[in-house]
């Protein structure tokens, strides 16, 4: 997609959501299954009110808001734009309908089409593309989130019935990448789209390591599970310990059956745990206690970047980098600066993509961002090791 069009870009990014949410009724649409994740509805609304907001209420002349109550639905956090809607209580908005979240999205859709094909000034291309970007992240939680909310079901439904699943891991579990380490230059420079946190690039200094050539795989978690590690305090971090012992841990999140005949839910409804594919759904805690266990550690971000895997995308990949700015940071001018900037307190990074990551909206640079505990995402990791 990167090499079409805005209009193309935007026509495919806006169709992409709608395939992802095919089949679905309001009512998968509207529940909320926990307060980290939002109902599908509102996902979609949401993403609109973004192109609605900040693109055609300032750039379209003569646009008038398709109905002024949808501001306070359907902001997430922008504080400067206005109140809204607490995220908790999104999952009680059954109104609007579907068709009416349906039809905001052909009016807004049309109203974008006029001030696209009038080439828009490069402020309003630029929130376009960010607007783009957005969307493809809210498509990705659309599915983590409707994942999430279909596990609470005894049936076990399917979000996405033809679903086939992550690729599984091909390389050994001995197989390494060396790095000999030196000066080396991260994050976004020159063409391309990429979110303001992950810029400017500036040079790090890292020590010689290795990378493993694959993430850590479902057979390797159960023998972690068998040796009795979610049982070992020594293994965890103390706020990882009382997880453990808070929401009884035992396994990752989805699964069930123990290590004997284990099964997971997947976007395809509940199925037997593929042992050749990489973990899936857990957190950073069991990340680290993972790789304490292994005798091994996680990577930092700038490792992880430096050696970029090639052909990864199946599972996010915990790092051991909190999010911070980068040297030089400097969040967007305006609401829009709300967008990553103010979140660098207490979240972890990953890198890499999911198989539920829009395609072409990855890229080396890119910085995702979850609080330790987090589970329900399509996470997993990598392991790494110093060399002398």
């Amino acid at each position: 997609m990167s090499g079409d069009t805005l209009p193309q870009r935007y026509r495919a990014c806006r169709q992409e959501t709608l395939v992802r949410v095919a089949g679905l009724s309001d009512a998968d649409l509207t529940v909320q299954s926990m307060d980290d994740a939002s109902p599908g509805k509102w996902h979609l609304a949401h993403t609109t009110w973004f192109f609605e907001t900040f693109v055609l209420a300032r750039f379209a002349r003569h646009w008038t808001l398709f109905d002024e109550r949808f501001g306070f639905l359907f902001n997430s956090y922008y504080e400067t734009v206005g109140e809204r809607q607490p995220r908790p209580r999104r999952g009680m908005l059954t109104r609007p309908t579907l068709d009416e979240v349906l039809a905001y999205r052909r009016a807004v859709d049309e109203g974008m089409a006029a001030l696209l094909d009038s080439t828009p000034a490069p402020a309003a291309a630029s929130l376009v593309e960010l607007g783009i970007q957005h969307e493809q992240q809210h498509q990705e939680l659309l599915w983590t989130d409707l994942l999430h909310l279909f596990a609470q079901n005894p049936l076990r439904p399917a979000v996405v019935p033809s679903w086939v699943g992550p690729a599984v891991v091909a390389a050994s579990a001995d197989d390494w990448v060396e790095q000999r380490g030196g000066i080396v230059r991260i994050g976004h420079s020159g063409p391309g789209f990429a979110f303001d946190c992950e810029q400017p690039a500036h040079e790090v200094l890292l020590q010689p390591f290795a990378l493993a050539a694959r993430p850590v795989s479902n057979r390797d978690w159960l023998a972690f599970m068998a040796d009795g590690a979610y049982r070992n305090p020594l293994l965890w971090l103390s706020d990882g310990w009382s997880r453990v012992l808070a929401e009884g841990w035992a396994a990752p999140l989805y699964w069930r059956g123990g290590t004997r005949e284990p099964v997971q839910m997947t976007l395809g409804g509940e199925r037997p745990v593929n042992l050749d594919a990489p973990v899936c759904h857990v957190s950073y805690l069991e990340a680290d206690a993972y790789a304490r266990w292994a005798g091994k550690r996680l990577p930092t971000e700038a490792e992880w970047e430096h050696a970029a895997p090639a052909g990864g995308g199946a599972v996010w990949e915990w790092t051991s980098s909190a999010f911070a700015p980068y040297p030089g940071f400097r969040a967007a001018a305006g609401a829009v600066g709300e967008y990553n900037g103010k979140f660098m307190c207490g979240p972890y990074v990953l890198r890499g993509s999911s198989c539920a990551t829009p395609a072409g909206h990855s890229r080396a640079s890119y910085r995702n961002f979850f609080h330790p505990h987090l589970r329900w995402q399509f996470a997993g990791l990598r392991l790494a090791e110093d060399r002398p």
